[in-house]
């Protein structure tokens, strides 16, 4: 794989399925046009057609009765809309035009109503103001905001006080019966502006939605979400379940039993905290809020709430959870208590990532990644083995995938490392890249991950890890660098590269290190700290100094103190910043212009304090991007990235 290869990427969205229809969005990048483009494709066995011709369309939902399918479709520069059409095929009919765009459409159980929600703007913002020509305004002839909370902006978003996301509900009854005079709709929001909402699912009876907000409705500073039930008629929102952490994605069972995720934690953070299922009852919060019950165990289950919301099927909930590298499918009863993995059936995912699932009676629609693909459609049918439906790898596998092979090893103080090696072609000995992780409670997996078959690929053996801090392997493997980062992390990176390099196919001599966020910060960590250990090193939105990150970073105000402390000698000591003197390697330092989450002063600072110590460093600077430019930024930036890394790397490392 070249980085030219980057529009083979192929990724499926989350599948809707009702008797024979299954559909799924399936995106790709487009560095012709710097755009990502993406379109819905039906599903069937052995074929595969398109089902809209958008330019990005997304998220499609078929109405409980299967006459209709509602989706998301954006055009140019313009915000996605919601747009529905008949699912014996036709016109798609656009139904709203809000300036910021639609979110996902979810269908009421009557099949004549939709729930969203959707950012709104306050007047004046946003291109919602106008001059005297009736021109738009641009941002900056905006007044100024006012900031009173340090909850104010988000990365890749922007800010999110003076545009909250509220619930919208709209009959589309008239725009099914082709009364062209109410297209779009004009909804009026069923929440205040106080609070954003997110994650609506109707009640069974049609009468209420439930949404996940901030804490006491957002009325100060707080990292919990609770459950509340909004009446879709005359009425206020009220608490419905208070959580023990973050609530989200909701589900509701036909019986009244809503089924969440939700991390458990107390005061500012959720850190390293495993996701798991929980459940409670809308009868029990008649008279106040009801009190949910935990069904998974905390050390051993974490969901994966990025894959979707649980489930409920019968007797059991499907969930997708993290384990050892893996997004497995996984079955929970629904009188489970605290059930650990182990207890669990598997559905799918053994050694595979599962991207996202839904339902339709006994049958489950998967999409599902593997070392060799980026996602797969995926079928089961009863009791079934998973039937692979597509095959939208193809043209990435023509282009040579690199192979990959687990990897074990021992930490010094006893403790198992586990990992993979993605391997070039030939004997050998190649040149090793030591890749690093952002997080770091996250992981790598067992899916195609680009970056390391671009340079498996350009020759180099790939190292990737999955040290105490990662996800997967249990809450106290993630909470165990907790105040302590730059230890057993390290420790367990280092045995990991010890094993590969006694590979006779990997030159010890030869040995590079990156990585990105969390992944810069240990790039500049081991840099420092062991760096007669590497040739060079790439450090990409990092995090270099706790004590400007605190009051820099979208996360900083509490991110910071969770992990390291809000002592500023311990923060300090955990900064790779303060040890840029000892860094004598080549260090090149990639950041994205409007990177939120770890902000460009904190590439600059190193830049400076590198460049004072004499060390051979260079900085690149990406205009327009911000923390995902590696994995959502502009087509044709992600190329010219991969073109920077593979020139870097041959400078200081060359495949010979």
């Amino acid at each position: 794989m070249r980085p030219t290869d980057l529009h083979r990427v192929t990724v499926p969205g989350r599948p809707s399925l009702r008797g024979e229809l299954l559909l799924t969005a399936v995106s790709r990048p487009d560095p012709e046009t710097n755009s990502y483009r993406s379109s819905l494709l039906r599903i069937d066995p052995g074929r595969t057609s398109a089902w809209t011709h958008g330019e990005r369309d997304t998220a499609p939902a078929i109405s409980p009765d299967g006459r209709w399918v509602a989706f998301l479709r954006a055009t140019g520069t313009h915000a996605p809309q919601l747009h529905v059409m008949p699912t014996s095929g036709g016109e798609a009919l656009r139904l709203t035009d809000l300036p910021l765009g639609a979110g996902a459409p979810v269908w009421a159980p009557d099949s004549a109503r939709i729930a969203f929600t959707a950012r709104v703007p306050e007047p004046g913002r946003y291109g919602t103001a106008t001059g005297p020509d009736g021109e738009k305004l641009g941002a900056d002839s905006e007044p100024p905001r006012r900031i009173t909370r340090r909850d104010y902006r988000l990365d890749d978003e922007g800010f999110v006080r003076d545009r909250p996301r509220r619930l919208f509900v709209i009959d589309v009854k008239p725009v099914l019966e082709d009364d062209e005079s109410t297209r779009p709709v004009k909804p009026t929001p069923l929440t205040d502006a106080t609070a954003s909402v997110a994650d609506p699912v109707w009640t069974p009876d049609g009468t209420g939605v439930i949404v996940v907000a901030p804490r006491d409705w957002d009325r100060h500073e707080s990292l919990h979400k609770d459950l509340y039930l909004v009446p879709v008629g005359r009425g206020e929102p009220r608490l419905l379940v208070r959580c023990p952490g973050a609530a989200a994605h909701p589900a509701v069972s036909d019986d009244g039993t809503v089924f969440f995720y939700s991390a458990a934690f107390e005061g500012w953070a959720p850190v390293a905290r495993n996701t798991g299922l929980w459940a409670a009852t809308l009868d029990d919060g008649k008279d106040g809020a009801a009190t949910p019950r935990r069904l998974t165990d905390a050390e051993s289950v974490d969901c994966a709430g990025a894959a979707g919301p649980p489930v409920p099927r019968g007797d059991d909930v499907l969930v997708a959870v993290r384990n050892r590298g893996a997004v497995e499918l996984r079955s929970v009863p629904r009188d489970s208590a605290e059930a650990p993995l182990s207890s669990l059936p598997l559905v799918t995912g053994e050694r595979a990532v599962v991207l996202s699932f839904t339902t339709d009676g006994d049958r489950i629609a998967v999409v599902q990644a593997g070392p060799t693909d980026t996602g797969e459609v995926l079928l089961i049918d009863g009791a079934g083995s998973p039937r692979t439906l597509t095959d939208f790898s193809t043209s990435l596998r023509e282009t040579g995938i690199r192979p990959v092979e687990e990897v074990t090893a021992t930490a010094p103080d006893g403790y198992p490392v586990h990992g993979w090696v993605v391997l070039p072609e030939g004997a050998g000995p190649h040149p090793v890249l030591l890749l690093v992780h952002g997080g770091p409670f996250a992981q790598y997996e067992w899916s195609l991950f680009d970056e390391a078959q671009i340079y498996a690929s350009a020759g180099y053996l790939v190292v990737l890890a999955n040290p105490r801090g990662s996800a997967g392997y249990g809450e106290s493997h993630g909470q165990a660098i907790v105040g302590k980062l730059g230890t057993v992390d390290a420790d367990d990176l280092l045995a990991m590269l010890d094993a590969v390099l006694e590979r006779p196919d990997a030159d010890a001599e030869r040995v590079g290190v990156m990585g990105g966020s969390y992944g810069g910060f240990m790039t500049g960590w081991l840099a420092a700290h062991h760096g007669h250990r590497f040739r060079a090193a790439w450090s990409e939105r990092a995090v270099n100094a706790w004590d400007s990150f605190t009051g820099s970073s979208d996360i900083g105000w509490w991110f910071a103190g969770a992990y390291v402390g809000d002592d500023p000698d311990e923060q300090r000591r955990r900064s790779p910043l303060t040890y840029a003197d000892r860094i004598t390697i080549p260090f090149a330092i990639a950041h994205s212009e409007q990177d939120w989450r770890c902000p460009l002063e904190q590439a600059q600072r190193m830049f400076v304090a590198l460049k004072a110590a004499g060390t051979d460093t260079e900085m690149l600077l990406f205009p327009g991007e911000g923390h995902e430019l590696t994995r959502s930024g502009q087509p044709r930036h992600r190329v010219q990235r991969f073109e920077a890394v593979l020139e870097w790397w041959q400078r200081h490392l060359p495949v010979n």
